[in-house]
């Protein structure tokens, strides 16, 4: 059984102090600095008013001319939830963060430390000590359909044949909240197919044949099938910040770019490991903060080469900045970069094709690289004539 963890507006309830603070109040999460003009986030009493996440910030003040803007804080936000998922961590579960607010893990393994599945869920609530909506079912996407629909103290537990009919009833825009199903919502909101029972009817060749791979993962989310978590790996934090003063932009942001990669890399936790993800991140003199994350194309331990592919990133700097912050966010394999002797043998070759997996993947996502495999190379449906698989790496 998974568990999800679903904090609805996470972002602008740390934002905004706590639940507590957007009760009967119309807020929004003010647009970022340097992004187009829409509205984050907003609040259960802005949602009455017709502002929902996405909008123009001319039409939002429109539909709800009294509506409160919270300015954006990343940073911020990516804190707080890194805090909620090391206490997750904290009670023995390896986590899959799925976005800030949604995280899963497996809960069979902790009945042993917590005798049952009553008292697993009773110190998740206290582990987050806020409120948050928890589901409990065979698949991620259950266990998040079934959070959804459950009260805030209160988890919602799905079997394996009620969780099939559960999701049946559920309608079709359920889709729109995984990111390779999105785009389906339209379309079969069109076609006439209205909850997941409809789409099952349906079958898994004729969603295949119009809908492509979309339409095969749709048909398996509807079925009660899903892939198995993809925890997160649990690593160092390094983080080194800096105030940069006058040093607002020019040569000089970059010499204080210089200073906080070789501090990096001279931490003694690094143990001598490249990097292969990095975090920088800055605090706005306007107020406010701005992230990016960068992953190099090599892992690197060499602090030129750092500082020559950072650099290009502070040219997205959406205004000055009163401090830089540099963090791992992925390491790789010790040593920096080494070849051994015999560049063009197979074992060179397999350990490059095995690095490069895993750099598209620390980029993409655990599912990025894939394979494909024949299995009806006559068919007339492209679709099933090979299917992807996970390449190994």
């Amino acid at each position: 059984m998974i568990v999800c963890v679903c904090i609805p507006r996470f972002a602008l309830t740390v934002l905004a102090g706590g639940a507590e603070a957007l009760a009967g109040r119309e807020l929004a999460l003010a647009p970022m600095v340097g992004a187009q003009l829409r509205v984050g986030e907003a609040s259960g009493a802005a949602e009455a008013f017709g502002v929902s996440e996405g909008m123009p910030l001319g039409e939002a003040l429109a539909r709800c001319p009294q509506l409160g803007l919270i300015e954006a804080d990343p940073l911020a936000v990516m804190h707080a939830w890194e805090e909620i998922l090391c206490a997750l961590e904290g009670l023995g579960a390896a986590v899959e963060s799925a976005c800030e607010g949604l995280a899963y893990f497996e809960l069979d393994g902790l009945r042993g430390l917590y005798g049952s599945d009553t008292h697993t869920l009773a110190a998740t609530r206290r582990a987050l000590a806020r409120p948050a909506r928890i589901g409990v079912a065979p698949t991620r996407f259950a266990a998040m359909v079934a959070a959804l629909g459950a009260r805030a103290r209160r988890a919602k537990i799905l079997q394996a044949e009620s969780a099939v009919r559960y999701l049946a009833a559920q309608p079709v825009s359920v889709l729109g909240l995984r990111e390779d199903t999105e785009s389906l919502v339209e379309p079969l909101e069109r076609l006439g197919v209205r909850t997941l029972g409809e789409l099952r009817k349906l079958g898994p060749h004729a969603m295949a044949d119009r809908f492509g791979e979309a339409g095969t993962l749709a048909h398996r989310l509807a079925r009660g099938q899903d892939g198995p978590l993809a925890p997160r790996a649990v690593e160092d934090r390094l983080e080194e910040s800096l105030e940069i003063g006058d040093a607002g932009s020019g040569p000089m942001l970059e010499r204080v770019l210089g200073v906080l990669v070789d501090r990096l890399l001279a931490r003694p936790e690094r143990r001598g490991r490249s990097l292969r993800a990095v975090v920088l991140s800055a605090r706005l003199v306007s107020g406010g903060t701005w992230r990016e994350r960068v992953v190099f194309r090599q892992a690197l331990g060499d602090s030129k080469r750092m500082c020559l592919a950072l650099s290009l990133r502070l040219l997205l700097l959406p205004a000055p900045a009163e401090s830089l912050s540099l963090g791992v966010e992925r390491f790789g394999p010790g040593g920096g970069e080494q070849h051994t002797l015999l560049e063009q043998s197979r074992q060179a070759r397999h350990e490059r094709l095995g690095e490069a997996v895993r750099q598209v993947r620390a980029v993409a996502g655990s599912h990025a690289a894939l394979r494909a495999v024949s299995i009806d190379p006559d068919s007339r449906v492209p679709e099933r004539r090979v299917v992807l698989t996970p390449l190994p790496g």
